[in-house]
């Protein structure tokens, strides 16, 4: 059974305890896990501190933190179809998608590290004669990162490439559901020749791992991708400590199909913005709102599109869509499926979990039109659409809002003055019009209400991990006038 180690303060260490990891293709453990707790935590938090204020790190100008995060980049491209078969085999997660993914991981690493020498500060137009004031960014400080197992590399990657840039430092918790690549990424990050104590990465349990991060008193700012109920913990634990967050959570995102749409094209999408990665996207497309006059005909495409998905081993490249990566998560997804069609919802295709062993479950599409089903409210995180249709814009409108999320959605659509009105009107963090699942390292990305707050992507990711100080320097050579009158 292969074995992983963690990686603390430039060394790969074995954690305080090990656990094994499963393949959700076959239920069976295939490697075994360091796990860290309470104390491994501490000692990852302080050498990122350690290496925060002292050493080589502070001293190294922007441009040459920009060329050891170019460097990184080269080495994610040169060892991406290793990540992407350690990513497949401990989550599940297709190979033909994490090899692309991976890939374009680089890319992120490459922008990240053109920005390092540009984040400026700026001269400010004082109102007083004899001062000359500006600004400066400086790192925030010791930064958690605590990553999710879908898109780990790719969710860790928009967290650990603009902290590094600004000069940070971080502790990097990968899930303990599937946390292979990014262990073995920190062997990259090693070569690549950060200094020790720069990036650390972990992994372990909530209670003994996750909690002590959030909460260390070295900890300045908390960036976490996850499920909102977690996020409400990693709150909680930053009042300890004051550290800021960023907080990248679920969704329950819209998809917006009008009549005149190319819906060859949008069924194309839509089988994208759910069936990919099995579901287990954050952004997933899960409510399909489509205009009631093609409704019977849009579903029919959709429907023979979903029960031709090819299902099969994650490692297959013909396979499209794998299992979840845990029997938890599949269980979860048929209560769901089970709620909602006791509310009234039909099943059009799927829904049910299949014989055979592995964390399996079908392309499944729920008619909920004129029901309250639970299915149009409450995050799948699996291969499984919820329908329902409208007559008018205004409708279409108000059923994309009926939701406590607002990460993303998609409007397709001919018109190009009804896109205007639907890009103004959602509430979510991204909308994409005629596409959708398109990401960019230079295109922000996040949301609003329980989705969550902050930014990854883009140069605003990179001042979210600094703090502005502000200087004073008295240019008069006169003595200082009367020292009770603020100046």
């Amino acid at each position: 059974m292969r074995g992983f180690q963690a990686y603390i303060d430039g060394a790969f260490t074995e954690g305080e305890a090990r656990f094994a990891s499963l393949d959700p293709a076959t239920g069976e453990a295939w490697a075994q896990m360091p796990e860290a707790r309470e104390a491994d935590v501490d000692r990852a938090v302080r050498a990122a501190d350690r290496a925060l204020r002292e050493g080589e790190w502070p001293r190294l100008t922007a441009s040459a933190r920009g060329k050891l995060l170019y460097r990184l980049a080269d080495l994610v491209a040169e060892n991406a179809q290793a990540l992407a078969e350690l990513e497949t085999r401990d989550t599940g997660k297709i190979i033909r998608e994490t090899s692309a993914q991976i890939a374009y991981v680089a890319e992120y690493y490459r922008y990240y590290a053109g920005l390092a020498d540009k984040i400026e500060g700026a001269v400010l137009p004082i109102d007083k004669p004899d001062m000359e004031v500006w600004t400066r960014r400086e790192p925030i400080g010791v930064v958690a990162a605590i990553v999710p197992w879908n898109s780990q590399l790719f969710l860790a990657a928009v967290k650990i490439g603009p902290a590094l840039a600004a000069g940070c430092t971080l502790v990097v918790k990968a899930s303990e559901d599937g946390p292979a690549p990014l262990l073995h990424f920190a062997r990259l990050v090693h070569e690549a020749g950060f200094p020790a104590g720069v990036v650390n990465v972990l992994t372990g349990f909530g209670p003994s791992c996750g909690s002590a991060l959030t909460r260390h008193p070295l900890v300045a700012h908390v960036a976490f991708t996850g499920g909102p109920e977690t996020a409400r913990h990693v709150v909680r634990g930053s009042a300890d400590n004051l550290a800021s967050t960023s907080l990248e959570l679920g969704g329950k995102s819209p998809f917006l199909v009008f009549a005149d749409a190319d819906l060859d094209s949008a069924a194309n999408a839509q089988v994208a913005a759910i069936f990919a990665a099995t579901g287990q996207s954050c952004v997933a497309g899960s409510r399909l709102i489509v205009e009631r006059s093609v409704k019977e005909r849009f579903l029919a495409i959709l429907k023979e599109k979903a029960e031709r998905v090819a299902i099969g081993a994650p490692l297959d490249m013909g396979t499209e869509v794998g299992p979840l990566c845990t029997r938890r998560q599949r269980d979860h997804i048929q209560a769901l499926v089970d709620r909602s069609t006791a509310a009234g919802a039909r099943v059009l295709a799927g829904g049910r979990v299949p014989e055979g062993p592995g964390h399996y479950y079908p392309p499944t599409i729920l008619d909920c039109d004129g029901t309250s089903a639970p299915a149009l409210a409450e995050e799948f995180f699996g291969p499984v659409l919820s329908v329902v249709s409208f007559e008018t814009e205004g409708e279409a409108l108000a059923l994309a809002n009926d939701t406590a999320f607002g990460l993303a959605s998609g409007v397709f659509t001919a018109s190009l003055t009804r896109a205007h009105r639907l890009i103004r009107g959602i509430r979510a963090g991204v909308v994409w019009v005629n596409t959708y699942r398109a990401v960019s390292p230079i295109a922000p990305f996040g949301g609003t209400k329980l989705s969550g707050h902050g930014r990854e992507g883009g140069l605003a990711a990179a001042l979210d991990y600094t703090r502005t100080k502000t200087v004073w320097l008295r240019t008069s050579d006169d003595p200082i006038p009367d020292p009770f009158v603020m100046r």
